[in-house]
């Protein structure tokens, strides 16, 4: 049976040792808490299931017994349950008491464990068990590392499941990760505190270093981009390493912190975690857009054919209705069967006498818009289950666009039909100043800090008005 043991013990001290070296170049990438926590706690396995082998092989004595006890009893389950809290804590306050207080277990445990003397050092090349030869100190002092780290472990498992019910895949990814975690942490303390055969505690150590390496190398794995997608399109996930665009383009307002989600990992790692000062970012190439909008992103929201040149053509001559998706010059037609009414919901900001070019180029017979004239077209994806309160945020923002602000020509936000996580805000503005104006209103201000619990991504295009018709929209009366 020892040399079964010693065997496992073997195989299980070289497995942790290359999962410790692929942690080790992952820290290289991504300087991330969990990561060196879970350094810490591989290295513990790997020295725990090395010395069992040797003394499985030639016998335990009291070096090896300290040993074994102190990376494998000790440090490595107090550290997997303060990885899981570097994992999943999203403020800093509890990294840092999670830090404080697995250092200092560790430093006491250590010299404690070092230092005190054993009940007996009549050990034979059977695992020993640890109440059989520490004393009322370390037998007490390893107790309460022991509940420490079981608390932590039960309760980072309540907040993973938690958060995976209102969160996104990342959480997802969380959630699988410390379901993986959690049951092998638990199964190892209590192979160290109950007498279970060698075998079995053995087995439980080496599964403790095999769950570490498969939660790093899957659920908690950077995404990588598909090098076949459009270029427009959403990256699935750049470890909240991906590249970050100019702080007024991406955010649509200057000062304004960044409405993605920090991949964790917005990733590198893999937390949510505060972006560089704008100041630190390198400026990003010139985006180059085709104009569609976002409609890369529409196909892929749904499996259905649709057809895109056709959406994209001048509506027929007779039609009455409102221009979609086209926009020229003329008058407005005549729609007697609309009224407009004040009180009804906003759905855009268009300016009865705000045309997109003066009276004297209204009168001129070439009718060109005036240069100066400054568009843009921003695509919001949204979190799920945010899409009211977005449209209610989207609602009032409009309606004081549409009270205090005469240069903005057009300030319209559409809900996509083929992605209903998809909005899209339309702005025309007479000039860039008018632009800059509007992005110092306090509303625009608060639309910008309050959506950024509900965005996702977003896609921003600058637009070049070549031609336009404009003209208030239809409002129903109530």
């Amino acid at each position: 049976m020892e040399i079964l043991v010693a065997v496992i013990a073997l195989a299980g001290a070289i497995l942790a040792g290359i999962a410790t070296a692929a942690l080790i170049q992952r820290l290289r990438e991504e300087s991330e808490g969990w990561l060196i926590a879970w350094i810490v706690a591989l290295v513990g396995l790997c020295l725990s299931l090395a010395v069992i082998a040797l003394g499985s092989f030639m016998g335990f004595g009291g070096v090896t017994f300290r040993i074994f006890q102190v990376t494998g009893s000790m440090l490595a389950p107090l550290w997997l349950a303060i990885g899981l809290v570097q994992l999943l804590a999203e403020k800093v306050p509890p990294r840092f008491l999670a830090w404080l207080l697995g250092s200092a277990l560790t430093f006491v445990a250590t010299v404690i464990m070092v230092w005190d003397p054993l009940k007996t050092e009549d050990m034979g090349k059977t695992l020993p068990r640890a109440v059989t030869h520490w004393n009322i100190v370390p037998s007490y002092l390893l107790t309460g590392v022991h509940a420490v780290a079981a608390l932590v472990m039960l309760v980072m498992l309540v907040v993973a499941g938690v958060r995976w019910r209102n969160g996104d895949e990342y959480d997802t990814d969380n959630l699988h990760a410390t379901a993986v975690i959690v049951p092998s942490g638990l199964a190892l303390i209590g192979a160290m505190r109950f007498a279970v055969p060698g075998l079995f505690a053995t087995v439980l150590l080496a599964v403790a270093a095999a769950a570490v390496w498969y939660c790093v190398l899957r659920p908690l794995a950077p995404y990588e981009d598909d090098e076949d997608d459009f270029d427009d399109e959403i990256p699935e996930r750049a470890p909240r390493r991906e590249e970050r665009v100019p702080r007024e383009r991406a955010m649509h307002h200057e000062g304004a912190p960044d409405e993605r989600p920090m991949f964790r990992d917005e990733a590198p790692g893999r937390r949510r975690a505060p972006e560089p000062a704008p100041a630190d970012l390198p400026p990003a190439p010139p985006r180059r857009s085709s104009g569609l909008g976002d409609l890369v992103a529409e196909y892929r929201a749904g499996d259905r054919e649709v057809d895109y040149a056709s959406r994209m053509a001048p509506p027929a001559p007779d039609d009455g209705g409102p221009s979609t998706g086209y926009i020229m010059n003329g008058a407005p037609p005549q729609r007697p069967d609309y009224k407009l009414s004040p009180a009804a919901p906003a759905t855009g900001a268009v300016y009865p006498g705000a045309d997109l070019f003066s009276p004297a180029q209204q009168q001129a017979a070439s009718g060109r818009l005036s240069p100066n004239i400054y568009g843009m077209l921003t695509v919001f994806t949204l979190m799920d289950g945010a899409g009211e309160a977005f449209d209610r945020l989207a609602e009032a923002t409009v309606e004081a666009v549409r009270r205090g602000e005469p240069d903005t020509l057009v300030y319209a936000c559409h809900a996509v039909k083929s992605a209903p996580l998809q909005r899209i805000v339309y702005e025309l503005y007479r000039d860039e100043v008018a632009y800059r104006d509007h992005m110092r209103q306090p509303h625009v201000e608060r639309f910008v800090n309050d959506r950024q619990s509900m965005v996702l991504a977003t896609n921003v295009i600058e637009l070049d008005v070549n031609a336009a018709k404009v003209v208030p929209l239809p409002t129903v009366m109530y």
